[in-house]
Formats: structure tokens, sequence, C-alpha cells
């Protein structure tokens, strides 16, 4: 059995990335264990990408590019411009040092290394001692319907279309056949906290909970759940998520979020802009709870962490 944790949270995108920097500060980073989305993955120029997991990593390392959120900080694009000059494919951008990643990353996984067993050899890399689980050893695929275009892969829609064209349906390909990564499960059911990062509900949080197992065990920690809201006064601070909530059907407010999250967390942190929204929320099924939730750096980070472990 894997030994217990005490801190276990599902995890996507750059939200995620700054609340769990936040964690490892007031934590025992040994402590902390990540179930992050990989329903973002992607093959391309035959290499195996995991954004989500690359994103927590760099962020964490101290290593993550300031400007854009994503990337290595002094980046360069050597191997980008060299691939222009043929015509090749470089609307999703890698960086020389990036690529390093995912070079070791595709033969790892060519010499018959799980996707559980990689992350893990490159977060020791980084010198990082939490635990980074992908939500599957299993391929799972965010696939975006898009008005006029039809279907599309989450990159694709993402850094392709810009996430700027409207959404009709979302659906993880794959997720019905697919198992939780090995220590998933037992870091959901041995944590003293669970947290639901302020990340995507659709296509973060969402491809996680579609995994089969993966929401059953959330809703039996329901009572030690707590999530943080990624929608701040009805917009998302970075991404589509305020869109693609009231593209499919949703509202896109913390009420919004908290019918969401209802089956899963007792909990929620909401911003001070939404403390009028309150009530609300705990008429969805939710006790909120109000707080700063903008992570301008790492001391706003670690105050919200501290925030989600006492709530």
């Amino acid at each position: 059995m894997a030994a217990p944790t005490t801190i276990t949270a599902l995890a996507g995108g750059v939200g995620a990335a700054r609340l769990l920097r936040g964690l490892v500060a007031v934590a025992d980073p040994a402590e902390v264990t990540a179930i992050v989305n990989t329903g973002d993955d992607i093959v391309l120029h035959g290499l195996a990408i995991s954004p989500d997991l690359d994103t927590i990593t760099y962020t964490l390392a101290g290593a993550i590019s300031r400007e854009q959120g994503w990337g290595l900080e002094g980046e360069t694009w050597h191997a980008m411009g060299a691939l222009d000059r043929y015509g090749g494919q470089t609307w999703f951008r890698l960086g020389d040092q990036d690529l390093a990643t995912h070079l070791y990353r595709t033969q790892r996984r060519s010499e018959g290394a799980t996707l559980t067993e990689v992350t893990a050899e490159i977060v020791r890399a980084w010198g990082l001692a939490l635990r980074l689980l992908p939500m599957s050893d299993d391929r799972v695929e965010t696939r975006v319907r898009v008005l006029g275009e039809g279907e599309l892969g989450f990159q694709e829609y993402f850094v392709g279309r810009q996430h700027g064209v409207p959404v009709e349906s979302v659906r993880f390909v794959g997720a019905e056949d697919a198992k939780p990564g090995p220590e998933v499960l037992a870091a959901i059911a041995t944590a003293e906290r669970v947290v639901v990062c302020p990340s995507n509900p659709i296509v973060s949080i969402g491809p996680v909970l579609a995994v089969p197992g993966i929401a059953d065990a959330l809703r039996a920690r329901r009572a030690d759940a707590v999530a943080v809201s990624p929608i701040i006064a009805g917009a998302a601070l970075k991404g589509p998520a305020d869109r693609l909530l009231t593209e499919l059907g949703h509202e896109s407010s913390v009420v919004g979020v908290a019918r969401l999250y209802a089956p899963y967390v007792a909990t929620m942190v909401i911003d001070e802009a939404d403390a009028g929204l309150a009530p609300a929320v705990e008429a969805a099924g939710i006790r909120p709870v109000v707080a700063p939730t903008i992570m301008h750096g790492p001391d706003e980070a670690a105050a919200l962490a501290r925030v989600v472990l006492e709530a």
C-alpha cells in the first residue's frame, strides 16, 4: 500500500501550479501529492508532451517563465526557428530546454516505463519532494467540438485557435476504459485534506473525474475536501474557463462552480469579490469560505494555501 499522505490535490493548469507552490511552502512537500490532468497531453513531432505535468514541475522548481506562465525562464527557440524554415508545425511552441523534457519522456516511454514512473523521475531530477501523479497511465484525450469546425484536439483549440472559438461540447476520449494511476485512489483515500485546485472545472478537473473510480473516491472524502474557485467576479483570471462554463450551459460564477463541485467537496474558498454570493454557494450545498484568492506571487499563494488547509 502507498504510504499515507497528508494533502492530495486534483490539479491542472497555471492556477493549480500556483496553489501547489503555496501548499509546498506551508506544508512538508513530501506530504503533498498532486493528481494531475493528462487529457491535455499531445504527441507532436513524435514526442510525448504533458503540458500540465510540466507546468507544475517547472513552477515548483522555480524555473517557469514568469512572462508566459508556461515553459522555462530564459528559454531559447533555435529548434523552432529551424523547424519553421522547413515549414514544419510550429504553432505549438517548444523551447530548446523544454524539448529535453519531452525527449526524455518519449525515450523512457519507448523503453516501457509508465507515465507515472517517468513523471517521478522528472520530478526527482528537478529536486522536488512532492509526488506528481498522472491521473492515469492510459491515454485519455480531451476533444473539443467548436462551432463551424467540428472536433479538435484540446491543444489545437487552446493553442492553435487561442481558445477563441465557441465550444459546443467537450468529451474525454478513452476515459471510460482508462484506469486510475496505480497510486491515485490510495492518495485520495489516505489524505487528511483533499484539495480541488483553482483549475478549469471543464477541461482540467473534468478529465480527472472522468477516469472511472476517481469521482467515487472523491465523493467518499467529500467532508474533507476543499475547492478553490477558479472564477472571480464572473471571470477566469487566465484561460477560457468562464466562456466554457457559459457555452456548455453552466453559470460563469462561483455559484456555477459550486453546483458542479457539490457532489465532491464540502467547502469552497471564494474570493472577496464574490462575498455577496456566499449565501447562493451555500444554497448549492457547499460551505463558502471568503478569502483573497488571486495569487500574484509566492506570498499570496502561501496565504491561500493556509486558508485551504484550515478551512
